[in-house]
């Protein structure tokens, strides 16, 4: 799966937990990652551990990034044994896994596992940790963490208590004890009328609207035939499997298979109404539709643990033969993706990449209250492979075109400040001089990252063959 700290959505988190061990970095537009962090701990907790343990940043989140994926192999590998009694399905369904890190689900942008430390991998070792506890009959121990998932990444701990819930409950009894009767006199529904909603019928602004366009993939309306298959097809494959296990008298599998069919589809019905009126467009970037992410993580353990019982048991070459295709598959996967990067950006390694080699002298050689603009457009610039200039450089920057979106679709109150600075950066290609003093006019930027060579009359400190670090003189400067 490769190591990638700095790229996708580490973009808010590095920065963020930068930020709360040197408050003095980034004194301009913090709000583009400070605000969406409002929900988690994450940040935080990162920024105790490294202060009290003095391990650097980077070394810290390369050795959580392992814990984490450690801890999910660990909890796979315990529930399959819950499953499955035979080791070649065992091992077989976690090597799958394994390999399967980066598959995305579906439609909905998302890696089973992301590539650099993310909130997302804690929760869904936690939360695999608690499906194993369920499983187990250790419901407290299940609901502990659970609630250790819920400030860390409040969306998919909701998703692990749903599941976690379907897991635990014996339908038989509560149909007999008539649950639909008793749930339409309970007290429950009348607290939750009086919950505080008006927020999701608040008219959306033209700005948030035109951020929230930018990331079709929240639009499940808009996916595509073979994305909406992807949503449906593993519940077909669950029922399957809970009719194949059924008839082998395999009823933990049984009712765990069926438990994933009951789950994904009150999930995705919850998603389809949810999603559907215009009235609740305010919702749509809650992505209910990540509910898949741990619908394909036991999709992949199973079928691999099937693969393994019938196919490879226990001929070494079988086994040989399909590593070698699925790891082999998904890394070239990887670099094709990013391949301007080194598949492990470890800690303290050189980078060749020109954009990281401008982000490290940036870093190292610009004051901490450095403003800088750049192409609102660089994270899909070829070479930069998504890594963040936030969270590498370490300086503020001008609203991005693609990133920081994604905040705004979070926080509409964004909107109108990322909106304003993002247009004023239009046509960045063709910037000479004039335009750049226009940017340090209006918004008090003093430094740019800009192709080399550079546009005439900037005030170069730094290039390489691709990229020069530059400021902005001042016009009184410029006039002598």
């Amino acid at each position: 799966m490769g190591y990638h700290p700095g790229v996708e959505d580490d973009a808010v988190y590095l920065a963020a937990i930068k930020a709360d061990l040197q408050p003095t970095l980034y004194p301009h537009d913090s709000d583009f990652f400070r605000l969406q962090l409002q929900a988690t701990v994450f940040d935080r907790a990162m920024a105790a551990f490294v202060s009290l343990s003095h391990v650097p940043v980077p070394c810290s989140a390369f050795l959580m990034q392992g814990l984490c994926l450690f801890s999910i192999l660990w909890a796979a590998q315990r529930i399959l044994r819950k499953l499955f009694t035979d080791l070649a399905a065992q091992w077989s369904g976690v090597a799958t896994l394994a390999a399967m890190f980066t598959l995305p689900a579906s439609g909905t942008a998302l890696y089973l596992v992301d590539q650099h430390l993310h909130p997302r991998n804690i929760a869904t070792a936690l939360i695999l940790i608690a499906i194993e506890r369920t499983l187990s009959q250790q419901r407290w121990a299940a609901a502990a963490l659970l609630l250790l998932a819920l400030p860390m990444h409040p969306i998919m701990a909701c998703f692990g208590i749903s599941l976690c819930f379907f897991l635990a409950v014996d339908w038989t009894y509560l149909w007999r004890s008539r649950l639909t009767a008793r749930l339409a006199h309970s007290p429950n529904l009348i607290l939750l009328a009086g919950v505080p909603l008006s927020w999701i019928f608040d008219p959306p602004t033209p700005a948030w609207h035109r951020a929230l366009d930018t990331r079709t993939y929240y639009f499940l309306y808009k996916w595509t035939w073979y994305e909406w298959l992807g949503a449906i097809g593993p519940l077909v494959i669950f029922w399957l499997v809970h009719r194949y296990a059924a008839r082998r008298h395999e009823f933990v599998l049984a009712r765990f298979a069926l438990a994933l069919v009951v789950y994904g589809t009150f999930q995705q019905c919850v998603a389809m109404i949810l999603l559907a009126p215009p009235a609740l467009v305010r919702l749509t970037p809650l992505q209910p539709m990540r509910y898949l992410q741990l619908q394909y993580v036991f999709l992949v353990s199973i079928t691999g643990a099937l693969l393994g019982r019938h196919v490879l048991r226990s001929r070494p070459w079988r086994w040989l033969l399909w590593l070698l295709a699925i790891n082999g598959g998904m890394f070239l996967s990887q670099r094709s993706l990013l391949p301007a990067s080194q598949h492990l950006e470890l800690p303290g390694r050189t980078s060749p990449n020109p954009w990281l080699q401008a982000f490290a002298w940036i870093r190292k050689n610009t004051p901490e209250d450095a403003y800088f603009a750049l192409d609102p457009y660089y994270l899909a610039a070829p070479g930069d492979d998504y890594h963040s200039f936030r969270a590498l450089a370490e300086r503020s920057q001008l609203a991005d075109a693609i990133k920081d979106t994604a905040v705004v679709t979070q926080v509409p109150e964004l909107a109108p400040r990322w909106a304003e600075q993002v247009d004023a950066q239009a046509g960045w290609g063709g910037f000479q001089l004039a335009d750049f003093e226009r940017l340090k006019a209006r918004f008090g930027v003093d430094w740019v990252l800009v192709s080399y060579p550079p546009p005439n009359g900037l005030d170069c400190r730094w290039h390489n063959p691709q990229l020069s670090v530059c400021r902005i003189p001042p016009v009184a400067t410029r006039a002598r």
